[in-house]
């Protein structure tokens, strides 16, 4: 039975009302869809483990608790290193002035010719100093002007609360859920949508646990290889080397920057610097050729300029919302716009 024209018309509301509302509620669907990502990558252990005799609830109960687990460790483990590391960095600061005021200005003047009137850097190097004490206190007095606000507490709170309660029920009805879902599909359309989004869940499930793995593997790369030549932020250059390694390039890039500025004011050498390029350019490789094919695969079809693009226009329209559901939105648009290519392909029109 085919659609009226007033049904049409119905449709194209509700698809426009629906991404209107995910517009407009996406700073509070946040959490949700966390714990829906943590649902869909829970739920196949939750499988196995049922097979393995298990009944749901004490499945759900066990890998809830694992990730309860990995979440406290890297709260009470990473966290206070990481802590560590930034307080140390704040307390070098008033050092890296002096560094470029005695040595990398210079340079620079001579190297490009620059005239003294150029830039003030005594202007600069004095305000910086004599602000340096309110600099000091905001890293110490964040946490503490975060939950002042009556605000910036509930949505914390909330967060901090809505993530596991959410992820439990959705862990425990995810087959429900999805059974439920399965039913509204119309009978004719079933064989083709099973088909569809059976590729758009190998491809979510191929990005999303590959991604986190091999984010996870750059992180620790990164930080342990720079901790050997003795970069003293090493633990907080590698994760945010690793955690941008989901947008193509731009993990390393940061990652060569920040390190060869790093290692070149504690060292005063190039040598150091040199290591850091190996130490990313090794791990550039090791992306692409191992772990990228061995983790993720070929199946995704995201060229890097989509990659970016994709996560630009989330970030633009949706904030960290629209950033989070970027790629995971634009897999799935892939393995459909693979499909009507191929009936295009196959189509009357093309062939004649």
């Amino acid at each position: 039975m085919e659609m009226s024209d007033t049904q049409k018309i119905l449709f194209l509301v509700f698809i426009i009302v629906f991404f209107y509302l995910i517009y407009f509620l996406a700073p509070i669907l946040t959490p949700f869809l966390i714990a829906g990502v943590i649902a869909y990558l829970g739920d196949p252990i939750i499988g196995k483990l049922e097979r393995a005799g298990l009944t749901r609830i004490v499945s759900v109960l066990l890998v809830f608790l694992i990730f309860i687990i990995i979440i406290l460790s890297f709260v009470l483990v990473i966290f206070p290193l990481i802590e560590k590391q930034i307080s140390h960095l704040l307390i070098r600061i008033p050092n890296i002035i002096d560094w470029f005021y005695v040595v990398f200005y210079p340079w620079l003047s001579k190297t490009f010719s620059l005239s003294s009137d150029s830039i003030n850097l005594d202007n600069i190097k004095n305000s910086l100093i004599q602000n340096w004490g309110t600099f000091g206190s905001i890293f110490e007095n964040l946490l503490l002007r975060i939950f002042s606000s009556a605000q910036l507490f509930i949505i914390w709170l909330s967060y901090f609360l809505l993530i596991p309660i959410v992820t439990f029920y959705l862990l425990r009805d995810w087959d429900i859920l999805i059974s439920k879902i399965k039913e509204l599909i119309p009978r004719k359309h079933v064989a083709l949508t099973t088909k569809l989004s059976n590729e758009s869940n190998i491809v979510l499930a191929e990005f999303l646990r590959g991604q986190l793995s091999v984010m996870t593997i750059q992180s620790i790369f990164y930080s342990s290889t720079l901790w050997i030549i003795g970069i003293e932020f090493s633990l907080l250059i590698g994760l945010i080397a690793g955690f941008l390694s989901f947008i193509p390039y731009l993990g390393v890039i940061v990652g060569v920057v920040i390190a060869s500025f790093a290692a070149f004011i504690q060292f005063h050498e190039i040598l150091p610097v040199v290591y850091t390029l190996i130490i990313f350019g090794t791990g550039q490789i090791i992306e692409g050729t191992i772990l990228t094919p061995l983790l993720i695969g070929e199946r995704i079809g995201l060229h890097p300029v989509t990659v970016i693009f994709s996560v630009m226009v989330g970030a633009q329209l949706l904030g960290l919302f629209g950033m989070l559901i970027a790629l995971p939105f634009a897999a799935v648009i892939s393995v459909l716009l693979r499909y009507y290519h191929q009936q295009y392909l196959e189509s009357d029109t093309y062939k004649s």
